[in-house]
């Protein structure tokens, strides 16, 4: 129940930085441009906390001459903070939507020149590329951790053994890009998947330091697959120091609590075999869903035998066992760990770099699952979001930065899609407007509209299946 709650709590503090931030930029460029703006809302439904500030922005010349002529009152902005944290919204003084006095047309929304219009519209997201560029820039000036990207023990018959690539091999560029951490491989073989061709792996010797390049042809490239790994579909292992067969953490419920399994316990043995690592026991365990074990552990040099039944789980369209148990932690050693670091003045290229980076991976990747190369199962929705942000909140304040960023990021792109509801389709009609020189029919808006909600609905409804799918 903590746990749920911990979610939930992180859940809400990160929609409302990404929601607040997103409308931030609305609302500021809309004054800019001389609208009036009535409501900044942050979430739906009843208001839970409001407040009202006074607009006070420089007018242009000829409002402020209207606003002279007809002595207008401004009542200001009315801030609300409201009951469901899932998005929020400005609303702007617009003929449209209500009646709108004549003393005030000119801050009208809809009286606005098309350019203004634009750019009262394309500024929520680009205040959420904003976001992470200065998140990334704080991150790689703070100082950016990973993991070296060297290979671990390669099985000959997989694609990664058959291109050669060996233990202690380490990847420095993936296609052409440099690779300096596991994540930069990782991110480089996702915007790859669905794909057919060549990956191109650049690896350097462990002793020699030599250079030499490895190609792994794939077709259709992992197109199907529900939960996607690429580096484990090439069979590639991240080299990873011995882990004993130490009990680490035991989750309360699970399979290893019910056969007395306790933090501190050293697996020896299961079904008489012995136990040589974490890798192994993991594995035999795995094997065996809903298959009574007999495992052997040393606790307070004592030996103990206890029966232990892995539950049967399913994920990715595979099943395994599961017990609900953690190792102990070791320590990363240090020719594993890089960390990136940049003074102040330079940090915001590769901050730029990496939110420009970002932003076309995930353009490509909603492309391929438009198109069927990636499978709509990996479209995650709140629930998913929670856990991610609650785990990384427990991880520090650098992780948690980095998936504020990211989902800032996803916020912006996913944002200027042309579609009706989106701040894309807006801008799609403004862009007919400018080309066309008259708006698009309130008529075809509607059917828009129509076609918008039942996009954006459906997407919804299959994020939140995909979520109590994992779950």
């Amino acid at each position: 129940m903590v746990e749920v709650l911990q979610s939930i709590a992180a859940l809400i503090v990160t929609l409302s930085i990404l929601v607040t931030i997103h409308e931030f930029g609305h609302f500021l460029v809309a004054r800019l441009c001389g609208v009036k703006v009535l409501r900044f809302s942050v979430g739906f439904g009843r208001p839970l906390l409001t407040f009202r500030f006074a607009q006070a922005q420089r007018p242009s010349p000829e409002d402020a001459e209207i606003q002279t002529r007809t002595n207008e009152p401004d009542a200001g902005t009315e801030f609300v903070v409201a009951a469901i944290p899932l998005g929020g919204y400005v609303r702007m003084l617009d003929e449209r939507e209500g009646f709108v006095a004549d003393d005030e047309k000119h801050l009208a929304f809809n009286r606005k020149t098309v350019g203004q219009r634009i750019a009262i519209v394309s500024a929520g997201p680009i205040a959420n590329f904003l976001l992470a560029f200065v998140a990334y820039w704080f991150l790689y000036t703070a100082g950016v951790e990973g993991i070296a990207p060297i290979l671990g023990d390669i099985q000959r018959d997989s694609l990664a053994g058959k291109a050669g690539l060996r233990e202690g091999q380490e990847i420095v560029a993936v296609d052409g890009h440099d690779t300096v951490t596991w994540s930069d491989v990782n991110l480089r073989l996702f915007d790859r998947i669905g794909e057919t061709g060549e990956i191109r792996l650049r690896v350097k010797a462990p002793s020699t330091g030599y250079l030499s390049e490895s190609r792994l042809t794939v077709s259709d490239w992992m197109t199907s697959v529900d939960e996607p790994n690429p580096a484990g579909d090439l069979g590639l292992v991240l080299w990873r120091p011995h882990v004993p067969t130490a009990i680490g953490e035991v989750l309360a419920g699970g399979r290893a609590q019910a056969a007395g399994l306790r933090s501190g316990d050293r697996v020896t043995h299961v079904d008489g075999d012995p136990m040589a690592d974490w890798q192994e026991w993991r594995q035999r365990i795995m094997a065996s869903p809903e298959t009574t074990l007999t495992v052997t552990v040393e606790r307070a040099e004592r030996s103990l035998d206890l029966a232990l039944t892995p539950e049967l789980t399913a994920r990715g369209g595979e099943t395994f066992g599961y017990i609900g148990a953690a190792p102990v932690l070791i320590e990363t050693p240090a020719h594993m760990r890089r960390e990136i670091t940049y003074p102040i003045y330079s940090a915001w290229i590769p901050a730029a770099s990496k939110t420009w980076e970002l932003s076309a991976f995930t353009l490509l990747s909603i492309k391929k699952m438009i198109v069927g190369a990636i499978s709509p199962k990996n479209l995650s929705g709140p629930i998913t979001i929670a856990q991610i942000a609650n785990s990384t909140a427990k991880s520090g304040l650098g992780s948690f930065v980095r998936f504020i960023a990211l989902l800032s990021i996803s916020l912006g792109v996913i944002n200027l899609l042309p579609i009706p509801v989106l701040d894309g389709g807006h801008l799609l009609y403004y862009g007919i407007e400018l080309i066309a020189r008259r708006p698009v029919p309130e008529r075809v808006q509607l059917w828009g509209l129509q076609f918008g909600m039942f996009v954006i609905v459906s997407i919804m409804l299959l994020a939140f299946y995909n979520d109590l799918s994992r779950l």
